[in-house]
């Protein structure tokens, strides 16, 4: 077993804390991302999608994953189950530094996740706090005016990665690096 941590960053005008809309452990928010097979090396042609009210049981029986698909190419069996707590909003603060923050950990059997796709379903605050955006970020940036600060907010700049972390420790205290 692979852990992936995926994170994110983007430049926010007068915006801050990004993230999906209900919170960074949403259970309706889905993720869009190509998979790379790790037995052939198959690129999926089109985005999988997955979310964390989404559970399916195992092929061997024992448990449950939030995806299990099968390579296109050599027929392999992988999986993927999402591991909340541990995503955290992007602050205006994190987007002018250009640092990335961690969204969502993925527990990879049998697939890598690569090329994260921006959609629909995410939210972030004005920098004063009064004024709640929902937006849709599938074009690869937002715009709006903020009428209670007067000024205009933005998202521009989205970029992803999925990293290779490490689990120590064991279940709540469970910690990824």
């Amino acid at each position: 077993m692979v852990y992936y941590a995926l994170e994110f960053t983007a430049e926010l005008d007068g915006l801050t804390n990004l993230q999906p809309r209900g919170g960074c452990d949403d259970p309706n928010f889905t993720y869009y991302f190509k998979l790379k097979c790790e037995n052939c090396g198959e690129i999926s042609q089109k985005p999988t999608w997955l979310s964390l009210s989404e559970e399916v049981p195992l092929p061997n029986g024992r448990g449950t994953a939030n995806l299990v698909q099968k390579c296109k190419l050599c027929k392999r069996d992988g999986t993927i189950q999402m591991i909340p707590g541990q995503g955290k909003p992007l602050t205006d603060i994190q987007g002018q530094s250009d640092l990335y923050t961690r969204l969502m950990i993925f527990d990879c059997r049998g697939f890598e996740p690569v090329e994260f796709s921006f959609t629909d379903g995410w939210m972030a605050e004005s920098k004063n706090g009064e004024t709640t955006f929902e937006m849709d970020l599938s074009e690869g940036e937002f715009c709006d005016y903020d009428e209670k600060s007067e000024c205009p907010v933005g998202v521009s700049n989205l970029k992803s990665v999925f990293k290779v972390v490490k689990k120590s420790g064991d279940g709540a205290r469970a910690v990824y690096r």
